[in-house]
Order: structure tokens, then sequence, then C-alpha cells
């Protein structure tokens, strides 16, 4: 099995700056992609960005140009590093990770960021 915990987040204020990092345990080498998710208040859990074990990334509209996810696979963890703030940025992020033996899913705890105006 894998484990998955996240940590970096925090309270910043609109235009700051903040990098999450998910630090994986247990069976990495059954990880294949990895990426966020952010659950705002009120809202449905929503992807923020993608990276492949070859370093391949995808984020979603709402975050290009301003969030850079990477991953370092020596360390055996994901970075999302988060530029130019919003307050509509405030969400608890989850880190994922992808198996590569069946189509399982795993997840971390979450770390709130909060954005202030």
């Amino acid at each position: 099995q894998v484990q998955l915990v996240e940590s970096g987040g925090g309270l910043v204020q609109a235009g700051g700056s903040l990098r999450l990092s998910c630090a994986a345990s247990g069976s990495i080498r059954e990880i294949n992609a990895m990426g966020w998710y952010r659950r705002a208040p009120g809202k449905q859990r929503e992807l923020v960005a993608t990276i492949t074990r070859g370093g391949s990334t995808n984020n979603v509209d709402s975050v290009k140009g301003r969030f850079t996810v990477s991953r370092d696979n020596a360390k055996n963890t994901v970075y999302l590093q988060m530029n130019s703030l919003k307050p509509e940025d405030t969400a608890v992020y989850y880190c994922n990770a992808e198996s590569t033996l069946f189509p399982y899913n795993f997840w971390g705890q979450g770390t709130q960021v909060t954005v202030s105006s």
C-alpha cells in the first residue's frame, strides 16, 4: 500500500506564494501519475494539476500561469508551487497517486490553504 502526507499549507495574503509538498511511503514503486486536488467551502473536490512519472504536467485553466507541479522520484515527493494566490484559491488541498497495478487511487489527508484579501 501507499501512504501520502501533505504539508506546507497555511495562511497567506493575496498575491503571495506557497509551496505544498506530498511525501509518499510504502509501496512507492506502485505509483504512476500523481496530482493535486482541492475542495473549496461549499464546492466539490476538483482537479488542480497532474504530473506523470516522466514529468509531463497539466494544469486546469483557473491556475495556469500561477501554479507549477513538479516531482522528485528520488525523494518520493511531489510539489505544488503556488504563486499570485487569490482568495478563490482558498481550499483544502489533497495529494493523489495512481496505482500502476490496479485502477486505484491513493489519497492524502489534505492541507488547508487560506488566502486573505
